[in-house]
């Protein structure tokens, strides 16, 4: 800071000099007859001026001194309370932590970045309006008070007016961002909304939405306005008082170079500096002001309690390592529950799942998705759960991966409540992958060991053989080849999600339309190699297959849950025949299948 302000007085030179030297050259230069010295008088201030720009610049790596560890120790600050809040966080199904985590970061660097500019501006001024007021004395004590008095009135002005500034900006935020939330939410639900005759009303919302985003904008014109005349009233009201004193001034023995030198001063020095001040001190005041209220309130500390959310099924969840326990980003929708140091030694006993009394639905509203669920999925049982688009499969596998807990009811995962689970814990008794699954930069092993950190490179080959992905992973270089996501189709990125579960020690695995970007032969192989790994299997699937080779079939059709082997249902369930489009087998007694 002491060196950033030594550059800062020396750059502040040309304004001290300015007006004193222009009074020489008119004084002694031009009005004298001496052209020649009123030249060297305006090269001085030339030099001067080149000296002021180089400490200028040398104000800027001391600059950087200052803000760059402040944000550094900023940002780790950041970034750790969020990943902390994140990995305490139950049910994250999806990419909000990580989006989060982005936009404080870019808080972070506006908050380095004004920092900076507060500290250039505000130096800047200060420094400019020291040299303005002492250098007008030098020439005319009298014109110092000319200027001094309107200056102080005009800064006693601008810092009552910053709080309102920063508070009608922040409404504007905040109403811009609800007209925006607000047009998007019409706009995606605008077939609902004219079906159930609620346009007009929707309508309604929206105009008032662009009505208080008007008003606020207003508001900040008359703000911006009062701030013009905050700078007039600085700068220029002290212009005019200096030419219309400027007679009796002369007439008490002030040089007419001394009048131009005082009013050099206000023109080109202060009036500069109070309009930068002012208009752009003001404008990033109110960034940092915005930025740093966001980074406190959402950025979080280490120590801060998390805050529970539930999240839409189906997304992409953080899991904790299945080792150190620590929070990566998801395999394929699985969550971390908060850890319960009461119960770290609970473990699951099998990969059975027991659901009993299950309900859930998407808010109050809103009509179950399960209403009074049971199921029993015995260690190492096949299930398939087949049923129409939209019916709530994805739904049943986040509750039965402990993704999401139901409102009301018990989930059991190997006789333990997926609560009562450590986040590692959970991440060994269960892998479910969704139907976009998550592959990451780097290189085949990594991928493929994500779950498994230990396994043996013939194990990584063993795993991708058994999937059918040993053809990838040789053209990818072999575990060591890199991985870019972005390069990969859709169904390679599901065959390295397949071995890497595969490869992992989890004794459930829950496959929600994993395998919807193979072709029929690519998925037999898949289903062959859970067949042959040990453990129980839960695949949601839209196509036949699966169903057909399963041990038993959960068919979900809106109405009554179904469970029965694929024989069984395809005999007793019209609704089953109809969705696989197989015949009633010959020979099967018809009985009434189990309800749940």
């Amino acid at each position: 800071m002491l060196r950033l302000l030594a550059w800062s007085l020396l750059s502040a030179a040309p304004a001290l000099v300015s007006g004193k030297a222009l009074a020489l050259a008119v004084d002694r230069g031009f009005l004298a007859g001496r052209p020649a010295q009123a030249a060297g008088w305006l090269a001085l201030f030339a030099v001067v001026s080149v000296a002021g720009a180089w400490a200028s610049r040398q104000t800027y790596p001391w600059l950087a001194e200052v803000v760059e560890p402040m944000r550094d120790r900023l940002l780790g600050r950041v970034v750790t309370g969020m990943l902390h809040g994140a990995a305490a966080t139950p049910g994250r199904t999806d990419g909000s932590g990580a989006v989060a985590v982005a936009r404080l970061t870019r808080q972070v660097e506006a908050v380095r970045d004004t920092v900076a500019g507060q500290l250039l501006v505000v130096s800047h001024f200060a420094l400019t309006a020291v040299a303005v007021v002492a250098g007008s004395a030098a020439l005319a004590p009298a014109a110092a008070l000319l200027i001094a008095g309107p200056l102080l009135l005009s800064l006693l002005a601008f810092a009552a007016l910053a709080p309102a500034t920063v508070r009608r900006q922040r409404e504007a935020f905040a109403a811009e961002e609800e007209l925006a939330r607000s047009c998007a939410d019409a706009l995606q639900a605008l077939r609902d909304l004219v079906a159930c005759g609620a346009r007009d009303e929707a309508e309604r919302e929206v105009l008032a939405t662009v009505a208080a985003n008007e008003a606020a904008g207003r508001s900040l014109a008359r703000l911006a306005g009062a701030r013009r005349l905050i700078v007039s009233a600085g700068a220029h009201l002290p212009l005019l008082l200096v030419v219309l004193a400027a007679p009796a001034l002369v007439g008490r023995g002030m040089t007419p170079g001394a009048v131009v030198g005082v009013l050099a001063y206000l023109t080109g020095t202060l009036e500069p500096a109070l309009r930068l001040l002012v208009q752009g001190a003001g404008a990033s005041w109110l960034r940092l002001a915005v930025a740093a209220d966001r980074l406190a309130t959402a950025g979080g500390h280490p120590d801060d309690g998390p805050t529970t959310d539930r999240h839409p099924a189906g997304g992409h969840p953080d899991v904790g390592h299945p080792d150190d326990g620590a929070p990566e980003p998801a395999e394929a929708g699985t969550a971390t529950p908060v850890d319960h140091p009461d119960d770290a030694a609970a473990r699951p006993a099998d990969g059975s799942v027991e659901l009993t009394g299950v309900s859930f639905a998407y808010g109050a509203a809103a009509d179950p998705v399960l209403d009074g669920f049971d199921l029993a999925v015995h260690d190492g049982e096949h299930l398939a759960v087949v049923g129409p688009s939209g019916i709530g499969k994805s739904t049943l596998a986040d509750i039965l991966a402990g993704v999401v807990a139901p409102d009301r009811g018990r989930v059991l995962l190997g006789g333990i409540a997926p609560a009562r689970l450590t986040g590692p814990d959970l991440a060994r008794a269960r892998v479910l992958l969704p139907q976009d699954p998550y592959v990451f930069t780097g290189t085949v092993a990594e991928n493929l060991r994500w779950l498994a950190p230990h396994a043996s490179t013939a194990a990584v080959l063993t795993a991708a053989d058994a999937v059918g992905a040993r053809s990838l992973v040789e053209r990818l270089g072999g575990p060591g080849g890199h991985v870019t996501p972005a390069a990969l189709s859709a169904g390679e990125r599901q065959l390295i999600a397949l071995a890497r579960a595969h490869l992992c020690d989890a004794r459930l695995v829950i496959l929600d339309e994993a395998t919807r970007h193979l072709d029929a032969a690519a998925e037999l192989r898949v289903d062959r190699a859970f067949r042959d790994r040990p453990g129980t299997v839960v695949t949601i699937t839209h196509r036949i297959g699966p169903a057909r080779r399963a041990d038993r079939v959960l068919f979900l059709d809106g109405a009554q849950p179904l469970l029965g082997t694929h024989r069984s249902l395809l005999a007793e369930v019209p609704a089953y025949r109809r969705l696989t489009g197989d015949p009633a087998p010959d020979g099967i007694t018809r009985r009434s299948p189990q309800k749940n």
